[in-house]
C-alpha cells in the first residue's frame, strides 16, 4: 500500500500562497518601472508639443493647435490633450477617452519671460489584467514550477517501510504500556479486594467454630441431663414395680416409659428453648453475622459459573432518564404501554416459531407496567437452547423498539428507547440492577453459567464490561453482535411481526 507524504495539502496551501505573492510582487514591480518609463515619456511629449505649437498657441490658432494635438493622440498611452492660452481659457480639447482616468503632466508654455498658455498631457493608466497578460510566460512558468515542487515532495517524502515499521512498533509499544496499566491498576484492586475477602473469611471462620463450639457443649449437656434423667425414672420404675405377670409388667413399663419418655422429651425441648433464647438474647449480633455468612455464601453459590439452569428471565426497561413516563397522562401511558405488550408478545410467538428455538416455551405472560416487563423461557428438553431463545428475544424487541420509538418521534408522539438484560431466573434480581445501575440505551447485558455462555457462543458475539467495580459487573457480558445467520432471522422475525402489527402499531 502507497502512503501519502505528510502534510501534504498542507503543503500545497504553502506552494499555492508562494505563487500568488510572487505573483503579486510581479505586478507591483511591473507597475512601478511602467509608470517611471511613461512619466519620462509624457514629459518628453509635452515638451515637444509646446516647441512645435508655440508660434501657433502665441497666435491663438485653433486649427494648427487641433493638428498638432491630433498627432500625439494618437500615441496609444495618450488619452487626452488640454491647450489653454495665458488667460486659462480653453483652445484645444483633444483626446480618444476624456473621462478615463490616468496621470496629468502639465507645463506651462512660454516666449521668453512671457506666458503664453500651457499644456496638460494625461497618460493613460495601466490595468492589473493588463500587466499579467503582459508577463504571461512568467506566470505560467512559476504555475509549472509550483506543481513540480508539490510533486516532487510528495514522491520524495511519502514515508518508506522502515519508517512505517517503525511508527507501527511505537504504536504497538504504546498501547502495550497503556494496557499494562490498566492490567496493573486492575490487578492492585484484585488483590486488595482478595485480601479484604480473606480477612473476612477468616473473621467468619472464628466466629462460625466459636459457635459450633457452644453449640456443642450445649448438646452436650442436655444429653447428659437427658440421660440423668431416664436413670432416675427406671429406678423408679423397679423400685414401684407390681407383682403382675411378666408380660404385663413389661407392657405396663413400655407403656409407663413411654408417656414419661414423652414428658420428659417436652421438658428437654423447652430446657433447650429457653437456653437457645437465652444465648441469642447474650449474643446477638453472633447471631446477625451468621445470617450474613449464611446469604453470601448462598450468593457466591447461585453466582457459580458452573451452576446449572433450565430457564432463562428476559427483562426489558425503558431508558428513562428524565421519568417521562410517570408525568405522562394516563390517556397515552396506557394504550403506549398495551403497544409495548403486544409488540413483546407478538415477537415471543413468531421467535419461537423458528426450529432453532424447538423445545423452549413461555411460562408467564409478559405485560408493560411503568418498570418495564419480564419473559421467563423455560427448556422443556436438555437439547432445548433456551440461553439462545433469551439472547434472540432480547435483540429482537428492542430492535423491534428502536422501529416503533423512531416512528412515534417523527409522527411527534410519545415513545421511550430501551434496553434489555438476558439472565437466568435465579439472577434475575442482580440483572435488575445491572440494568439501572449500568445498562445504556438500546443496549442488552447478559448474565449466564458457562453452560449458557457455551450454547449462545456459536451464534453472538459479546464483551466484558470495563472496569467492574462489583461481582456480578464482573461476571456480566454485553451484546456486542450476531452472524448473519442470526441477524437475518431476527430481521425475518421482526417483518412478521410489523407485519401482524401494521394496524395497531400506533397510539392516541
Amino acid at each position: 500500500m502507497t502512503y501519502l507524504a505528510p502534510r501534504q495539502g498542507l503543503f500545497a496551501i504553502i506552494l499555492l500562497v508562494s505563487f500568488c505573492l510572487q505573483t503579486l510582487l510581479l505586478v507591483i514591480s511591473t507597475d512601478q518601472q511602467l509608470s517611471k518609463s511613461r512619466a519620462l515619456k509624457g514629459e518628453q511629449m509635452v515638451a515637444q508639443l509646446i516647441d512645435e505649437a508655440r508660434l501657433s498657441l502665441e497666435n491663438k490658432d485653433r486649427v494648427s493647435l487641433s493638428v498638432i494635438a491630433n498627432r500625439y493622440t494618437s500615441e496609444q498611452d495618450v488619452t487626452r490633450i488640454l491647450i489653454k492660452d495665458n488667460n486659462d481659457d480653453i483652445l484645444v480639447p483633444v483626446g480618444n477617452a476624456p473621462m478615463q482616468q490616468g496621470d496629468t503632466i502639465r507645463q506651462i508654455a512660454t516666449k521668453g519671460d512671457a506666458v503664453i498658455g500651457s499644456v496638460a498631457l494625461t497618460l493613460k493608466d495601466i490595468s492589473k489584467g493588463e500587466i499579467i497578460a503582459m508577463q504571461w510566460p512568467f506566470v505560467i512558468g512559476m504555475l509549472l514550477l509550483h506543481l513540480l515542487l508539490w510533486l516532487i515532495y510528495g514522491y520524495l517524502a511519502r514515508p518508506t517501510k522502515e519508517q512505517i515499521n517503525a511508527i507501527s512498533r511505537d504504536i504497538s509499544e504504546l498501547h502495550r504500556e497503556q494496557f499494562r496499566q490498566l492490567d496493573q491498576r486492575g490487578s492492585e484492586r484484585d488483590y486488595d479486594r482478595s485480601s479484604y475477602e480473606d480477612d473476612r473469611r477468616a473473621a467468619d471462620v472464628e466466629v462460625t467454630q466459636s459457635t459450633v463450639d457452644n453449640t456443642t457443649t450445649a448438646d452436650a449437656s442436655a444429653a447428659v441431663r437427658t440421660l440423668n434423667i431416664h436413670g432416675a425414672v427406671n429406678s423408679y420404675i423397679r423400685e414401684h414395680q407390681g407383682a403382675t405377670s411378666a408380660d404385663a409388667d413389661t407392657q405396663t413399663d413400655t407403656e409407663h416409659d413411654s408417656d414419661i419418655s414423652a414428658g420428659i422429651k417436652d421438658d428437654v425441648d423447652a430446657t433447650s428453648k429457653a437456653e437457645s433464647a437465652h444465648h441469642t438474647e447474650n449474643k446477638p449480633s453472633e447471631t446477625s453475622h451468621n445470617q450474613s455468612i449464611g446469604k453470601v455464601a448462598h450468593g457466591s453459590a447461585h453466582l457459580s459459573a458452573t451452576r446449572t439452569f433450565d430457564s432463562v428471565r428476559v427483562q426489558i426497561v425503558f431508558h428513562d432518564e428524565f421519568n417521562m413516563l410517570e408525568r405522562l397522562a394516563p390517556a397515552q401511558r396506557l394504550p403506549y404501554l398495551a403497544l409495548c405488550t403486544q409488540l413483546l408478545n407478538q415477537a415471543t410467538t413468531e421467535l419461537l416459531k423458528q426450529p432453532l428455538l424447538l423445545g423452549v416455551s413461555v411460562i408467564n405472560e409478559p405485560s408493560f407496567d411503568d418498570k418495564g416487563a419480564s419473559v421467563l423461557l423455560k427448556a422443556d428438553n436438555s437439547h432445548a437452547k433456551v440461553a439462545l431463545a433469551g439472547v434472540m428475544l432480547g435483540k429482537l424487541y428492542l430492535m423491534l423498539n428502536k422501529i416503533i420509538h423512531d416512528k412515534h418521534i417523527e409522527l411527534s408522539r410519545f415513545a421511550l428507547p430501551a434496553k434489555a438484560g438476558v439472565s437466568d431466573d435465579a439472577q434475575s434480581e442482580a440483572m435488575m440492577h445491572l440494568l439501572h445501575g449500568i445498562g445504556k440505551k438500546e443496549q442488552m447485558l447478559i448474565l449466564l453459567p458457562n453452560a449458557g455462555l457455551k450454547q449462545i457462543s456459536h451464534h453472538v458475539q459479546v464483551q466484558s464490561i470495563m472496569r467492574p467495580t462489583t461481582v456480578y459487573e464482573r461476571e456480566c457480558a454485553i451484546f456486542e453482535g450476531g452472524n448473519d445467520a442470526m441477524i437475518q432471522r431476527l430481521a425475518d422475525v421482526r417483518n412478521a411481526v410489523l407485519m401482524v402489527d401494521n394496524q395497531e402499531a400506533s397510539y392516541s
